[in-house]
Order: C-alpha cells, then structure tokens, then sequence
C-alpha cells in the first residue's frame, strides 16, 4: 500500500479523478485520510462513496445490506464508527463503558433475548434493547443504554420460563409453566397471538427460514410443533419421543432440526424442516436417528449449516467424545432420505468428571473446522481461567463467559491463527457479594452485554456494559 501511495504522490500532476480513483481503490483507511490533505482534488476523490463502501465490505463482508445496516450514515461515516466500536469491545477500558444495574423484575429472571433490530446503527436510533421473563409472571423490555424498562406485561396467570425473539419482526414469543405460547410486539409489549400446548413446554426455538420466519416447539410429552409467526398457527405436529422431554435445535440454514431426549439413552434424531413446513396426509416426516447414544451436547459446525458436532458417551460409557455428522437430504420423485454420515474424531477422550461438565464445548466456539477436516480443541487462550461456572455466549468476534465470582471474562478470537485461539481480554465486574450470587445468564450484541445477577434475596437484576461510540 505505501507503495501505491507513493507512486501516486509522484504522479500527482499527471492523474485525473478517474485515475486516482482507481489507484486509491488499493489504498487502506490511514492512507486514504493522508491522502485527503494533499489538495481539493485528492480530497474529493478519497471521500468517494464507493472506495469506502469497498472498504466497509473487506473488513465486515456481511454489511451488504445499505442503507438497512448502515442506518443513515455514509460508508465512510460506518467504517470509522464500527471501527471505534470494535477497538472499545477488545480494549475494555473504564473509558469505554458504562455500566448500569437495571432492576424491575419481583422474581428471578429465567431468560433473556436481544430484541435490537439493527445490530450495528450508529444514528440518534441506535440501542441496544433486550427483553426478560421472570418468576414474578411479567415479561419487561429494558433500553441497556438507559438502563430503563420500557415496558412491562400484566402479571400473566402462570410463571414465565423462556422466550425467543424476533427482531426483525419485533416480536417477542414467551412460554409459561403451563404451556402457554404467547407473542408481544417488542416495541409497545401489546399481546400479538397465543397458542396452549397440551402440557409444559420442554424447548423452544426461533427460526428465520428464507420462506419466511416459524418457530419451533417442543412440549414434555415429546411431540414436536411447527408454528408460524406471528400468528402462532401450527403447521405439523410431529412425535418425536414419546413422553419424554426433548431439547431442540436449529440448523443456522433452518433445514435441519437436532431432537435430543433428555435424560435418556436413546439415540438423538435429525429432521428435516421442509416437510415440517408443508405437511403431507400421505407422507411421514423425514428424519433419521443417530447411532450414538448419551449425548449431552451439540452444535452446528461454523460455516457448514449440515456438519452436526454432538457430544457422547462412548461405548465403554468411561468417557465423552465428539462425533461429526455430515447431513444430506437424497431427494428421489416420490420421497426424502437423509444420509448421515458419521465421522469419529482422532483418539481423544474428554474427561467427564463433574467438574468438566461446565467446560463442554457448547457452542461452535470450542470447535475449529479447518480445510474440511474437524480438529477438536480446547480454545487456548493467555490466562485463561478455569471452567466456567454459569453461562458463556459466542460470537464470530468474541467469546464471553459468565462465573459465579460475579465477573464476566472477554475473550477475542486472533484471526491471524489458521486454528481458533483466543486472546484473554479483560473482566468486567458485577455486583457485590454482599447481595449478589453471581451471573446466571449472559447474552451480547455488537454494542453492549447484558448479564443477569441473581440476587440472595431470590429476585434478579440485570446488569449492562454499553460500550461508548460516537454516533455518526
């Protein structure tokens, strides 16, 4: 790049507008403002919409979408924006965060979402939104920047135990222990849609599938439904297990569902969404069940939507180890088989003392997948701590774990290594242990974290780290 910049500056006299965008088009951020001092002409052509849109999309591939992104900012606007936010979330100076303790709930606070619609807006209509659900019957909205509840549900006739957001559509969908399904609209908290299970509910989950979004239920009695949102009407009804509590699963592409019964020895079953979506009288549901059994855990491998990672007993029932499936569904005129070739990693045993349960891979931030071949590894990471006590919440950017010693550890992934390694942070401290017992959840978006603290009086709070960033 110095070298291109350079050979411009020596040629200044003969290059036009054209041609010096096209030399500037190999240019990096730093030299582009270097160049911006050197004249008017320079100075036009180095805020070129396109060189910095170009810019934006080497470093952030997935910001496509403009203006729906970006908000109302340029890309130039963007770029120097998002770079000052990434530089607070990996430095995490006192300087780059504000912390708030945001109290509202009467009860313990089961579950939190993320409810923003746009993850990186850097404009007046930018914050980060999330919602809880809570012992105390109510589901609440909170703005983390203000650390103010925005709205709050009428005290509902059951406790609330889970919910799943869509911020796309701005709907919130909540389960009770009762097995009422409710939808809200996540800006006012207005009742959308509900929908009674015949008994509790055991898993939920929210899918974005590109004909459009559905949500995905399981109840205690194994049978698994396929609703649409927001209307919460169901499309297919599916067992699963037979009354056994089973915990789901989406695929990132939402083709595949991962069915697991809980507490049982049964192999684990995939299905596959399409005909969960359009139910035929003629035809049965296609799934298939995996040969292992005792699985604890599972993820979806990064990049690789049909590449299942699932965590088990192996047969000697001593130890744990991870074994990757490859999915396929073979289509012939008349019916779907899935083809799920089972992959088991080199020799390597995990120990499954009590004491590692914690520490399982969860998530695909413990696993790296590399030249289309598995390589399980523990993140290594500088001063890493030991296992996690609470929760840990992934992102392509970082990892954020949660411990019962009230702190919360952020981990960076460095890119430059072909095999993920971590790089330890900072902490960011919680409450006190006077009236605190530590993180129970943890969740993050681009701007912010929000944790929630259980308290020694049995209620929660959530707690907030807004990183600071300049609005354009």
């Amino acid at each position: 790049m110095r070298q291109v910049w350079g050979l411009a500056s020596r040629m200044a006299p003969q290059l036009g507008p054209h041609e010096l965008l096209h030399v500037f088009s190999f240019l990096d951020a730093r030299d582009l403002l270097s160049a911006a001092q050197v004249n008017k002409v320079w100075n036009e052509v180095s805020m070129t919409k396109e060189l910095w849109r170009q810019l934006c999309l080497r470093r952030w591939p997935f910001c496509k979408a403009f203006p729906v992104v970006v908000g109302t900012l340029s890309w130039r606007q963007y770029y120097f924006c998002r770079s000052e936010l990434e530089f607070r979330v990996e430095s995490g100076r006192p300087q780059d965060f504000i912390c708030k303790a945001i109290s509202g709930h009467t009860g313990m606070i089961d579950e939190l979402a993320y409810v923003s619609a746009h993850e990186y807006r850097f404009d007046e209509r930018a914050r980060s939104v999330v919602c809880t659900v809570s012992s105390d019957c109510t589901v609440r909205a909170w703005d983390l920047q203000e650390g103010m509840e925005i709205w709050s549900s009428p005290v509902q006739p059951s406790p609330l135990v889970t919910l799943v957001a869509y911020p796309q559509l701005q709907l919130v969908v909540t389960v009770d222990t009762q097995g009422l399904i409710m939808g809200w609209k996540a800006e006012t908290g207005a009742e959308w849609a509900s929908f009674r299970l015949p008994t509790s509910c055991s898993s939920m989950e929210a899918c974005d599938h590109p004909e459009g979004p559905f949500l995905l239920v399981a109840c205690d009695e194994g049978t698994l439904y396929t609703m649409t949102v927001p209307q919460l009407q169901v499309v297919s009804s599916v067992a699963t297990f037979p009354h056994t509590s089973v915990s789901l699963m989406c695929s990132p592409d939402t083709q595949w569902v991962f069915v697991f019964a809980q507490g049982s020895d049964l192999g684990p079953k995939v299905f596959y969404t399409q005909p969960l979506l359009h139910p035929s009288e003629d035809r049965l549901p296609v799934s298939t069940t995996l040969p292992i059994r005792l699985s604890s855990r599972a993820c979806w491998a990064p990049d690789e939507s049909a590449r299942l990672m699932v965590i088990h007993r192996d047969d000697s029932d001593m130890h744990l180890v991870i074994t990757t499936f490859e999915l396929k569904a073979n289509k012939s005129r008349d019916r779907v088989n899935i083809l799920a070739a089972g992959q088991l990693p080199p020799a390597r045993h995990y120990d499954s003392s009590p004491h590692a349960g914690p520490w399982l891979p969860n998530d695909p931030a413990h696993l790296g997948v590399r030249a289309g071949a598995l390589h399980h590894t523990w993140p290594a990471a500088d001063g890493l701590p030991g296992p996690p006590e609470a929760h840990h919440v992934y992102d392509p950017d970082r990892v954020i774990t949660a411990a019962q010693d009230l702190s919360l550890r952020v981990y960076v992934w460095n890119k430059n290594n072909t095999s993920p390694v971590l790089k330890s942070c900072y902490h960011l401290l919680g409450g006190s242990h006077r009236w605190a017992s530590g993180f129970t959840h943890v969740k993050s978006d681009s701007r912010s974290i929000a944790g929630v603290e259980a308290r020694s009086t049995g209620t929660s709070i959530l707690r907030s780290y807004c990183y600071k960033v300049k609005l354009g």
